[in-house]
């Protein structure tokens, strides 16, 4: 499914996400909710020219090591789990956090942020990912090791995943 597919539950959650920010909740949206919570906030999304699927580096910015990727290793860029073919533009005020050649991977704007990569996956996601989704990876001409975790993948990602998800609890307690 698709943000620009307007479909009534992801007009609700948009709903739901304005009044969040507008009450200065923090707000994490990953994959599909980071490109619910851009257009909510007033960015526009639609298919990208390429799908990232895969393994890939992202850069994070200055800004992003200072907000929800702080702490994660500064001196290398962080491997990443993608599988999108949407981004966005991102709206008024939003702040880049991390990003690749082709696209934004995640932002700010007020206190929600977008991650548009996975940090939640694990090797028996990817493998039902690849099952479930095999017409797509013939599609767009991937192997199968561009998609499978090499040694010590998943066990990066969970560290980064874990140290985003405290950093973004560091945020939840900030505002009660």
């Amino acid at each position: 499914m698709a943000v620009y597919d307007n479909l009534p539950f992801l007009l609700q959650e948009q709903s739901l996400i304005k009044s969040a920010i507008s009450k200065n909740l923090p707000t994490l949206g990953i994959c599909l909710g980071s490109q619910l919570i851009a257009q909510a906030a007033g960015g526009r999304v639609y298919k990208g020219k390429k799908k990232e699927i895969g393994w890939r580096e992202v850069s994070l910015t200055p800004a992003g090591r200072k907000d929800i990727f702080r702490g994660i290793s500064s001196g290398k860029q962080p491997k990443v789990f993608q599988w999108h073919g949407d981004t966005y533009d991102l709206p008024s005020g939003a702040q880049v956090l991390a990003k690749t050649d082709l696209y934004p991977q995640a932002f700010r704007v007020g206190s929600a942020i977008g991650i548009q990569f996975h940090l939640e996956v694990t090797k028996e996601m990817i493998a039902l990912w690849m099952k479930e989704y095999r017409e797509e990876i013939r599609i767009e001409d991937l192997k199968r090791e561009e998609i499978l975790p090499m040694s010590g993948d998943i066990e990066n990602l969970t560290s980064m995943c874990a140290q985003v998800y405290r950093n973004f609890s560091m945020a939840l307690k900030g505002n009660r």
